[in-house]
């Protein structure tokens, strides 16, 4: 038993102070940052987070900014952020390159100095996370928060890359379905896939076998969003809850609006 836990503590220790690596692709070449690189970086700072998503609290962090590390890229472009536990943020470049009021860090957890866990029996945040400053300048979402990357890349948009995903193109512009296919995107995609399409590996799908929409009622899954505890309690459960900070009562009937529509647009997984 000794030698078990003397196993763990040295797996534990040599995996926090051996520094980390991030891999960045913008379309021309991966480039490889590892965490003294980029804590040596003269645009270094450090920032404070006073609403920090993933710890709930103040956080102060060793960030560089990450636009500085995302040159060649256009506001037209999109990146996906990966991180270690299968998350996958879709964010548009434009909402790290404008100057709009928020600004995007990349956190970097300096080796052998682990950030706290998020919870108990729970790894923490780092080595690498998308932290803001002002997120409500440009009305930045929790799922923009990745945490725990692992790399970030350059793809096409999710439309294009998905359109399973779509919804009926004969559907008007501003019709709620539409307008919650873009929620779905903001809140949803970085760990669900939908007619089996995504790169998400948390969360189930969507649409097959079931759309939610099909087996819960309006009132219980409007209260399993903005709290899964309140309809299911388990304490392994990862889905986070959405307040209406993070998503309006609007966004969440337009949401629900797409959800049900997709339910009559199922699609063989690709």
């Amino acid at each position: 038993m000794r030698r078990l836990l003397l196993g763990w503590c040295l797996a534990w220790f040599s995996f926090h102070t051996v520094a980390a690596e991030l891999k960045i692709d913008l379309g021309q070449g991966a480039q490889t940052y590892q965490t003294a690189q980029l804590l040596a970086r003269s645009d270094v700072r450090t920032v404070e987070i006073p609403a920090d998503v993933a710890y709930k609290r103040t956080m102060r962090y060793r960030a560089v900014p990450l636009r500085a590390l995302l040159i060649g890229l256009g506001r037209e472009d999109h990146l996906q952020f990966v991180a270690s536990d299968g998350f996958a943020a879709e964010i548009p470049a434009a909402l790290l390159l404008d100057d709009h009021g928020s600004q995007a860090w990349l956190a970097v957890e300096p080796a052998g100095q682990p950030w706290p866990a998020l919870a108990p029996g729970k790894p923490g945040a780092g080595p690498f996370y998308v932290v803001w400053t002002h997120p409500e300048a440009a009305k930045v979402g929790q799922e923009q928060w990745p945490y725990q990357v692992a790399s970030i890349r350059k793809l096409a948009d999710v439309s294009q890359r998905f359109p399973a995903m779509l919804p009926d193109s004969a559907l008007p512009a501003d019709s709620p379905a539409r307008r919650g296919y873009t929620v779905f995107q903001r809140t949803c995609l970085a760990c669900h896939t939908l007619n089996g399409s995504g790169d998400a590996k948390l969360g189930p799908d969507l649409n097959i076998p079931h759309n939610p929409t099909e087996y819960l009622r309006a009132d219980l899954l409007r209260a399993y969003i903005r709290d899964p505890q309140s309809l299911r309690h388990w304490p392994q459960a990862k889905m986070p809850g959405f307040s209406r900070d993070a998503l309006s009562d609007t966004d969440l009937d337009d949401l629900l609006a797409y959800l049900k529509h997709m339910a009559g647009r199922k699609a063989t997984p690709p």
